[in-house]
């Protein structure tokens, strides 16, 4: 008597990633097929499924990013919808399909990229019209990349040409600070807000990379851990300096930090943020 092999999150993605074809519909085919791989393929496009098998290993490196707030500027939702190719990101129903989808995003407040797959628009299914533009445009494409921030009040940035979406949480309504610091997340690509938002093995990481190096160089031979450990402090400072946001020197002004010109702004503080760009 044979049975049932468990079916999961990773095996419904992996088939999704692979075909293009819907989450429930990889789950049903995962499950008719007891998870052969290659079978649920099969079984897809014996369904009439436009099944991208053929372009699964092809790299969709180009795309459109899109960040937008609800109406309330209290959710943010980046969406990126990728392909392969610069001249399709650049066509303009390229763009505007991919607007339609970060609307939907907006319009039914999706919780994730599965979710936003699910969505319809005009009642069709956000999964089925990427695979009827697949089909159409002959190019890999899909819902790349999805995030979502809540706060009091959410900034919404896009950068050339829709290479590149922004969101800013902020303690309360502040447009121009939310705006201005969006641009500064943009080109500085801090890795946190502040020092206490890095993960605590990033920093150690980083903290044994620089004793590591100091111990390798000749000037340092037989210099005590506890002068090397100091100097490994002085080292992460600037670390910290250069990869949290708070601690940037801010962008329109270098003579000031971020967390200044934020003070100076009244008191607006940064709750989260999220940068989404191609590649």
């Amino acid at each position: 008597m044979s049975t049932a092999v468990a079916i999961t999150a990773a095996d419904i993605n992996k088939l999704r990633q692979a075909t293009g074809a819907g989450m429930m519909d990889c789950r049903k085919a995962l499950t008719e097929t007891n998870g052969d791989f290659e079978a649920a393929i099969d079984w897809l496009r014996k369904q009439g499924q436009k099944v991208a098998a053929k372009r699964s290993d092809r790299e969709a490196k180009e795309g459109v990013v899109i960040a937008k707030t609800s109406a309330d500027n209290k959710t943010g939702f980046v969406v990126c919808i990728s392909c392969e190719t610069d001249f399709v990101s650049k066509n303009a129903d390229f763009v505007a399909f991919a607007q339609s989808i970060a609307d939907a995003a907006v319009a039914n407040d999706v919780k994730n990229a599965e979710e936003l797959n699910e969505v319809t628009i005009n009642g069709a299914k956000v999964a089925d019209m990427i695979n009827d533009k697949l089909a159409a445009i002959g190019e890999k494409i899909g819902v790349a990349k999805f995030e979502r921030v809540e706060a009091p009040y959410v900034a919404s940035y896009i950068h050339g040409a829709y290479r590149m979406g922004v969101l800013v949480a902020l303690n309360k309504e502040a447009a121009e600070a939310g705006k201005d610091v969006a641009m500064q997340i943009a080109a500085m690509n801090p890795l946190a807000v502040d020092a206490n938002s890095i993960p605590a093995e990033t920093i150690e990481r980083e903290r044994a990379i620089v004793i590591e190096t100091m111990k390798a160089d000749p000037k340092m031979a037989g210099k005590p851990d506890e002068m090397l450990s100091k100097i490994a402090e002085g080292k992460l400072n600037a670390f910290f300096k250069e990869n949290t946001l708070l601690a940037q020197p801010f962008v329109k002004d270098g003579g000031i930090t971020v967390e200044a010109y934020l003070k100076s702004a009244g008191d607006v503080t940064v709750n989260a943020f999220k940068r989404v760009a191609l590649g």
